[in-house]
């Protein structure tokens, strides 16, 4: 029982320290994480198109040279 009620003060003490952590980051505004947001989307779309384009292309090429 002595152990349980050690873990529940640590697990109470982590959250206590988490919570103060959490006020103190600078969060962006709406406006940023919008911009942010579609910044990555696009970029993840362009690597998507690039990767999806060289598969694209060394399969045609291993393609012919099976043949």
């Amino acid at each position: 029982m002595k152990k349980l009620k050690g873990y529940i003060q640590l697990i109470k003490q982590f959250i206590l320290e988490s919570y103060s952590e959490f006020k103190k980051v600078a969060w962006p505004s709406k406006d940023k994480t919008i911009r942010l947001t579609v910044y990555v989307l696009g970029v993840s779309l362009g690597v998507a198109l690039y990767v999806w384009g060289w598969d694209v292309i060394i399969q045609k090429v291993l393609s012919y040279i099976l043949k």
